[in-house]
């Protein structure tokens, strides 16, 4: 059974990644569904309660089978949604993400993005407009640098086998001229055994230009998930703050897949 964690504070941001999350998961059998919800003062247990038993009502009618609703007093979600995961031993927590100014990205967009900080589980961030139409084709960004140090394999194996999609490894680097040197060739065979039975492809694109030809990879490829796997708390800050995967998250309708290893 895989455990599924949808935070909710019933904003519309949270209520579409719930939505996209019930229509990814509806057809996926043996799934647990947990819809989180942290209220901070007594007078709204109940409040809590009507909005998570409507979700619910609403999800169910979508093909889920397993819908289990959770909330819990607190001020910190960031916390309280770790300890749950770990609790739950959680496969996937799926959260939302909008706001294309500085200001709603720090608002709005700060707890997806501890959440996804934290070394827990996989995190999906579902951005505000993001509609579901299947998990066909997933691109996992990668700079082919001491791979089986930093690639979350059993924690990646675990979401791809939802889907199996086709899977798409793609490394952007100004220094690939004309044929993989043998780090490269070493980096990649270690990959490709790893992720065997996705049969991933592999690209090597040279530019200097990571943030557009992602993008642009992104639209040629169809692709319906990005990972992005972090080195370290600091890189991943700085991702989020300065390359693709910012604005993918806050920009796209492509969901991100952030894991750590």
């Amino acid at each position: 059974m895989k455990t599924v964690i949808i935070p909710v504070d019933f904003s519309e941001t949270a209520l579409n990644a719930a939505r996209y999350a019930a229509e990814m998961l509806s057809d996926r059998p043996n799934t647990h569904i947990i819809l989180y919800n942290l209220y901070r003062h007594d007078n709204e247990y109940e409040m809590s309660g009507a909005y998570l038993d409507s979700l619910k009502e609403e999800l169910l009618r979508k093909g889920d089978k397993e819908i289990e609703c959770v909330r819990e007093k607190g001020s910190d979600v960031v916390d309280s949604l770790e300890r749950l995961a770990y609790q739950k031993s959680a496969t996937l927590i799926v959260m939302g993400i909008t706001g294309k100014s500085p200001m709603k990205q720090a608002l709005i967009g700060s707890n997806t993005l501890k959440i996804a900080m934290r070394d827990v589980c996989p995190v999906l961030i579902v951005p505000a407009q993001a509609a579901f139409k299947g998990i066909n084709n997933v691109a996992l960004a990668s700079d082919f640098k001491n791979v089986e140090e930093i690639t979350p394999v059993t924690y990646l194996k675990a979401v791809l086998d939802f889907f199996k999609p086709n899977l798409h490894i793609v490394n952007v680097n100004s220094e690939i001229h004309v044929a993989l040197n043998e780090e490269l060739k070493e980096e990649r065979a270690w990959l490709a055994e790893q992720f065997a039975e996705y049969n991933p492809e592999f690209y090597f694109i040279t530019t200097f230009d990571f943030e557009e030809t992602i993008e642009q990879f992104v639209q040629d490829k169809n692709i319906d998930i990005v990972i992005n796997v972090p080195r370290n708390h600091s890189f991943y800050d700085s991702v989020f703050k300065h390359s693709s995967t910012k604005r993918l998250a806050f920009h796209s309708s492509i969901p991100v897949l952030a894991a750590h290893e």
